[in-house]
């Protein structure tokens, strides 16, 4: 089973080019506060010769209705990620799907977490290299049906995802500081041997 990649907080053209060359599926831009934060007008302009077989995520936590409404106007994402409950409050125009924030903490909402589809479950916090409990994740992933689907985030780097993904079992993961050489800035080198090991534990991934 093809594991999917997404690697997050770009905020620079080689590395957007280096994560697509590099086998990625998806490629995620940080409008919350954060080291990686850019402008919607910005991920345009990194997303202006990106491929539409590259999905194009909006990663936000909490945001307004017009801090959102700000993003899906000047940069129309294909996903926007968010927390989960924040999708209550916040309409979706068409064509741009949902990516649920579920963290691994002890208030897991499993009735919430149990009505998506798609989930990325994440560390408590995020982009700060913590990893998510991957046990707890392989629980998940063995509840849900054939229909839907976990990426898992947190923690994950070239060095562990191979072992990750033998645990847990995902559909997908998802990286960013544990492919970059100083924190907010990525490293092509990483970016590509992150992907070569997903794909190397591919294998053993039915």
């Amino acid at each position: 089973m093809r594991v999917f990649v997404k690697i997050c907080g770009l905020s620079t053209p080689r590395a957007v080019s280096e994560a697509i060359h590099a086998g990625a599926d998806a490629i995620g831009f940080v409008f919350a506060e954060s080291p990686r934060q850019v402008t919607p007008k910005r991920a345009a302009q990194l997303c202006r010769d990106v491929s539409p077989a590259i999905i194009r995520v909006a990663v936000m936590r909490n945001p307004t209705r017009d801090e959102w409404r700000r993003v899906a106007d000047e940069f129309a994402p294909d996903w926007l990620q968010t927390e989960a409950g924040d999708f209550a409050r916040l309409d979706l125009p068409e064509g741009i799907s949902r990516l649920p924030v579920f963290r691994d903490t002890p208030d897991l909402d499993m009735a919430a977490f149990g009505r998506e589809e798609l989930v990325l479950f994440e560390a408590a916090e995020s982009g700060q290299g913590v990893q998510a409990d991957w046990r707890r994740a392989a629980e998940l992933v063995a509840g849900m049906g054939a229909d839907r689907q976990l990426v898992l985030a947190g923690g994950l780097r070239p060095e562990n995802v191979g072992a990750a993904i033998a645990t847990v079992r995902p559909w997908g993961v998802d990286v960013s500081s544990g492919v970059e050489s100083r924190r907010g800035v990525k490293d092509p080198e990483r970016i590509a041997a992150f992907i070569a090991a997903v794909r190397e534990a591919e294998s053993g991934h039915v």
